[in-house]
């Protein structure tokens, strides 16, 4: 079978990159991914059973999904074809589709390779069904995006997701030293700054195959870990702003703000503004943090980030960035409460239900004659006049009994809070 390297029409001895040079030859070479290929793992399972189905490869970038799936095409013996969904069109597909059926003719399989296959529109994704569906081409699709979102339910239901991981420090550490033993020397940097190496690579094993190989051609003492940094290209974190990590991002601001903690608040808030983020996102959803998990625990926490996005909004970045920042401790510091968000939900699912009960008619303005007649205003007691200022009277619809929505916690301002309710609650028994 052909290299990747020979499909692209160079020759063997042409430079290549070293993590091509690398690339595993077996399965048993791929790291990070021994829960989908070991012996347990999906992948392993149709192995054994030498029964391959189409799969959907969903994982970060360098993790292994162009390898594992030519040498799946090597394991069972089929002819890997690779194309890729941001430079091939329609007709592409179609030579594909009849080179694979030509091939099947003679009695040979094909694996087709679709790298980045979320980027296929869905009418283009549909044009894989009943190539799959019949057996013509076994498909084996990579992305990078959440496939629920990004690909076609039809699709899905025909090729099994396999999720492959980001590559942990020792997997990395793998990879090092094999480039090591390839070179035939170690990497010029410190102990520090091979750590440093590691985390900048972010899980990728094939940048830090490159960062390293930018190494290697580093003549002279090894170099710390500011060496390092001023050595190599670095890039920016993972993120996409409209997909799913823009979501997951969100979620671990939002859930480490109601969890308490500062300091992981303070990591998403800034991983959110590293990858691009739109501040004024963030602020937009610190709003809604300060009114569903804070509430009326401490009122503050809503004026204190309506303050913080506007001083964003007249500073920019990076000078609001400190405001908004302010507010994301703030509120994970907050005390806690989302009873006015569940008084909320149970009083409009109350409304739902009574529907067009009339208010009472003592607490109804008589502008009119006729309204007087009827009874509008009628015992009316203007609760200014009352003693602490509170008549006890009822303010429900009649025929409609009264109902308590609201539930205060024992924590922060709410614990006064409950006190109050408690003693309107008393005036309300009093008046009867």
């Amino acid at each position: 079978m052909t290299s990747l390297f020979e499909a692209a029409g160079l020759d063997e001895g042409a430079p290549r990159p070293l993590a091509d040079r690398l690339r595993p030859k077996s399965l048993e070479e791929v790291v990070g991914q021994a829960h989908v290929l070991g012996p347990e793992g999906p992948i392993g399972r149709m192995l054994k059973a030498r029964r391959l189905g189409s799969l959907i490869l969903w994982g970060p970038p360098g993790t292994g999904k162009t390898t594992i799936a030519r040498l799946l095409a090597d394991t069972v013996d089929l002819e890997f074809v690779q194309i890729s969904a941001i430079f091939s069109g329609v007709a592409d597909l179609k030579k594909v589709f009849e080179a694979a059926r030509a091939r099947r003719q003679t009695g040979r399989g094909t694996l087709l390779f679709v790298d980045e296959i979320h980027r296929f529109n869905r009418a283009q994704q549909d044009g894989f069904l009943p190539v799959v569906e019949d057996g013509t081409v076994t498909l084996v699709g990579a992305t990078t995006e959440n496939p629920s979102f990004e690909l076609n339910g039809a699709l899905l239901s025909r090729a099994q997701v396999v999720v492959l991981n980001r590559l942990e420090e020792t997997h990395l550490e793998t990879l090092l030293q094999r480039a090591e033993a390839f070179v035939g020397r170690a990497l010029p940097v410190t102990g520090e700054a091979r750590g440093l190496l590691k985390r900048l690579a972010d899980g990728d094993g094939r940048y830090l195959l490159a960062m390293a190989e930018e190494l290697f051609a580093h003549e002279g003492a090894s170099l710390d870990e500011a060496a390092l940094l001023a050595a190599v290209q670095r890039r920016a974190p993972l993120y996409d702003k409209s997909q799913e990590g823009h979501y997951n991002l969100i979620s671990a601001l939002h859930k480490s703000v109601r969890g308490s903690d500062p300091d992981a608040s303070l990591y998403w808030f800034a991983r959110m503004l590293e990858g691009g983020e739109d501040p004024l996102y963030i602020a937009r959803r610190m709003e809604r943090m300060a009114t569903e998990d804070v509430g009326l625990a401490d009122p503050q926490a809503l004026p204190i980030t309506v303050a913080a996005r506007a001083s964003y909004e007249q500073l920019g970045s990076p000078e609001g960035e400190l405001a908004l920042a302010q507010a994301v401790v703030y509120l994970a510091l907050a005390p806690k409460s989302n009873a006015l968000y569940k008084a909320l939900g149970a009083a409009r699912a109350a409304a739902r239900e009574t529907g067009s009960l009339m208010p009472p008619k003592h607490i109804l303005n008589a502008p009119t004659r006729l309204m007087k007649t009827l009874g509008y205003g009628a015992g009316y007691e203007y609760d200014h006049d009352a003693a602490d200022a509170v008549s006890g009277q009822a303010y429900f619809p009649d025929g409609m009994a009264r109902r308590a929505f609201y539930a205060p916690t024992d924590r922060g301002v709410e614990a006064r809070i409950r006190e109050r309710l408690a003693q309107l609650k008393a005036k309300r028994e009093e008046k009867g």
